[in-house]
């Protein structure tokens, strides 16, 4: 039975407050400091309250809100402006969760977890409106439609890719992969489904022939851990364990090579956590997660490193970019969120 904790939007100190906001501590770390480019509180906010490695975050589509889930099973939701309260914790998955992600019309959220099941969540309620069960392992990866058609795929160590369709009952599509399956992405028009693995190469599967994959990149020499489709579709950034972050020509015909960029500077370790990536919401900067404990950014057409922010004291396990304001949110192991600025 899944539970939806539900939380003041100014918690005080007792004992179920997550996020402390009197005046006296403030979730604000930098208050001073260079000209403001964004409308929180402070330059760097800190969102604490997780009682484990945290693994995903993702604000939500409007950019009022945000959310964080990882090892200790649960799936927090944050506010974004002020002292950016937590507002409700969800409650349902018997495992570490994997990946959170809000659908494009800021009513759901889907999740994914070791406990071999995806859900759907309404952001509003809290209340979980359906489990999905079908993969017989860790489920590693969830991703949603951008077509409001409220489907999401999803992918496992069991090697199988499943499209779920919440109005039915199992899996309406399914994709079978020789090896596990750490990361998928739907493609921009939600006719394809980008997937990448311990065989090192990203596949895009086609829904009306799901028999084999319609395409296979290679570059990486290691295990793919994120995927993630540009704004406008045309492009996917993969980060991999060989320490690169490459980025692809999704389109149907290319000039050339389809990866058209490479970039390095980041790093993975012996933990082999899946460290996702981001892009920003007008294409000029992507970010990853790395097991260095920094934020890295870089140029997205020049592939140039911008920034290597510090502050989290363990591995930075996923990052993303807010969809309006020059502000990147980050998790990590060390069981913290932080909120940042960045120059516009």
């Amino acid at each position: 039975m899944a539970l939806v904790e539900k939380r003041p939007r100014s918690p005080t100190g007792d004992g179920g407050a997550l996020i402390e906001t009197k005046k006296a501590k403030s979730n604000a770390l930098m208050t001073m400091g260079p000209e403001r480019t964004s409308s929180m509180l402070a330059p760097i906010m800190m969102l604490q309250g997780h009682g484990g490695e945290v693994l995903s975050f993702q604000f939500d589509p409007a950019g009022k809100h945000c959310a964080s889930a990882g090892h200790d099973k649960d799936i927090f939701l944050w506010e974004v402006y002020g002292e950016c309260a937590n507002y409700a914790v969800l409650k349902g998955h018997k495992a570490a969760v994997l990946q959170i992600q809000y659908s494009i019309d800021n009513e759901h959220l889907w999740s994914c977890s070791a406990d071999k099941t995806v859900m759907l969540w309404d952001v509003e309620t809290g209340k979980r409106l359906k489990k999905m069960v079908g993969h017989s392992s860790f489920v590693n990866s969830v991703c949603p439609s951008r077509h409001g058609d409220h489907l999401a795929c999803s992918g496992s160590d069991d090697g199988m890719i499943f499209v779920w369709d919440p109005r039915q009952r199992g899996a309406a599509v399914s994709f079978t992969d020789e090896y596990q399956v750490t990361a998928v992405e739907f493609s921009d028009d939600g006719l394809s489904v980008f997937s990448g693995g311990l065989d090192n190469e990203v596949k895009a599967w086609d829904l009306k022939m799901p028999d084999e994959a319609r395409d296979e990149w290679s570059g990486h020499t290691d295990t793919i851990t994120g995927l993630k489709v540009s704004p406008d579709g045309t492009m996917l950034l993969s980060n991999s364990m060989d320490n690169t972050l490459r980025m692809w020509d999704t389109r149907p015909y290319v000039e050339g090579e389809r990866c058209k960029r490479v970039m390095r500077g980041h790093a993975h370790s012996f933990e082999k956590n899946l460290l996702r990536c981001s892009w920003s919401a007008d294409m000029t900067k992507v970010a990853s997660g790395s097991s260095d404990r920094m934020v890295h950014i870089w140029d997205a057409d020049e592939a140039r490193l911008l920034y290597k922010l510090p502050g989290h004291t363990g591995s930075v396990n996923d990052v993303a970019f807010h969809p309006y304001e020059p502000i990147i949110g980050s998790c990590s192991s060390d069981k913290k969120i932080y909120l940042g600025e960045i120059k516009a």
